[in-house]
């Protein structure tokens, strides 16, 4: 037991060769993958019969729809659906569209292109911008093997999924909160496109009172919303709000497998729990993630450690959540090892931020096959270290030397 506590307490296993290499073989596994379900594809469609990028139908047929003016069209099931498998020509399942019409505005020039055109300039763009917003928040993390290992962009690339751009613009927005917070509120007000991932940045900009921020955020949003009531009507707003229970039944009726859901909700009933039970788990891990995010924050001042808070929050607050939007964790893997690259590791950090960097990656085979819902446990570990950050008045102790992990020694 000695060892197993010392083996996850210090990590010496994780040495700047061993994490090197591991990372190696990671993104070549992913990228090998990637290119083999590629090559055997057939007119964009794979072998399961799936569309190249999966979910990404919904947003391109979307960006059609409003391009052919029936944006209302895209919160009726049965309408979005004939329209996915005529736009795309095959019979294809039905890809929902849940997000507010906010969203549509990034789908719009998407539904101009070919089809896998379109998924190539969407993947790459919001990959870009995701990559530039790390720099500005890490530019130690911002390495290129880090990303490319990094099995939740695998995972966001397969689905086609909008994770880069919602981590982008979360982590650009950290970035930018301590020296331009006008800027960091355009980019969060941008993130109303995904709400459960943004609802808990005004609870955090309004507990250390960077009201210009939140100002910023809400004038945004408000903009967003606005711009789109000349370009696709009220009634589609009115569609979105008709459509918003199915989102409920989405989870209470396993609509999408409960195992690739990541959150406190979707852990019980992969647990064999009812859905009274989940919504209880769910309420009491909101409330105790808020209450954490705000008793901590009231003792930092430090925009960075507030988005990694936020970040651990947002993920364990929301019952919506996927396993492509684990994307979020890299602002708070990324703050801690910046962190600990100075000051070292304390106790059990280095063993939480590489099953977090991997968590995307396990934890749907996990919750699928063996019945082990690990994401909640996962990010609460995940934001507890950045809380004793937080509240340590000293530094935390030094465990390893801060160039065992040291990603510039790592090949590009």
């Amino acid at each position: 037991m000695t060892a197993i506590v010392r083996f996850l307490r210090d990590a010496e296993w994780a040495d700047r060769t061993r994490i090197r290499n591991y990372l190696i073989l990671i993104a070549v596994g992913q990228t090998v993958a990637l290119a083999a379900l590629i090559i055997i594809a057939r007119s964009g469609v794979d072998p399961r019969g799936e569309p190249l990028g999966t979910d990404f139908v919904s947003f391109w047929t979307a960006g059609k729809l409003a391009l052919a003016h029936r944006p209302e069209a895209i919160y009726s099931p049965e309408a979005h659906h004939a329209a996915e498998r005529a736009f795309f020509g095959h019979p294809i399942g039905w890809y929902a569209f849940f997000y507010p019409p906010i969203f549509i505005l990034a789908c719009l020039p998407l539904g101009a292109l070919p089809y896998l055109a379109a998924l190539a300039v969407w993947l790459t763009s919001t990959f870009a911008a995701l990559f530039a917003a790390l720099r500005a928040l890490s530019p130690r993390f911002a390495n290129p093997l880090i990303l490319a290992a990094f099995p939740a962009v695998f995972g966001n690339i397969g689905h086609g999924q909008n994770a880069f751009l919602s981590a982008a613009l979360f982590a650009g927005g950290v970035a930018c909160l301590d020296r331009r917070p006008w800027l960091a509120g355009v980019l969060f007000g941008a993130l109303s496109f995904k709400p459960q991932l943004a609802a808990v940045v005004p609870i955090a900009l309004l507990v250390t009172g960077r009201w210009r921020t939140l100002a910023s955020m809400a004038s945004t949003a408000t903009a967003l919303a606005l711009l789109t009531l000349p370009l696709f009507g009220w009634e589609t707003w009115r569609a979105f709000l008709n459509e918003t229970p199915l989102a409920r039944e989405t989870l209470e009726r396993g609509l999408v497998d409960p195992a690739k859901m990541q959150s406190v909700f979707s852990a019980i009933r992969v647990l064999g729990g009812g859905v009274p039970l989940a919504w209880a788990a769910q309420g009491a891990a909101s409330l105790s993630a808020l209450a954490g995010l705000v008793y901590v924050l009231r003792h930092t001042r430090d925009g960075r450690r507030l988005g990694a808070l936020a970040a651990c929050a947002a993920c364990l607050a929301t019952p919506f959540l996927l396993d492509y939007d684990l994307t979020l964790l890299i602002v708070p893997i990324a703050v801690v090892f910046d962190e600990a690259m100075e000051g070292g590791f304390a106790p059990y950090e280095k063993t939480t931020l590489f099953a977090a960097y991997l968590l995307a990656g396990f934890a749907r085979p996990l919750a699928e096959y063996a019945h082990l819902p690990l994401t909640p446990i996962i990010v609460s570990a995940l934001m507890v270290i950045v809380a004793r950050r937080c509240l340590a008045e000293t530094a935390p102790v030094k465990l390893a030397s801060p160039a065992v992990c040291e990603p510039d020694a790592l090949p590009a």
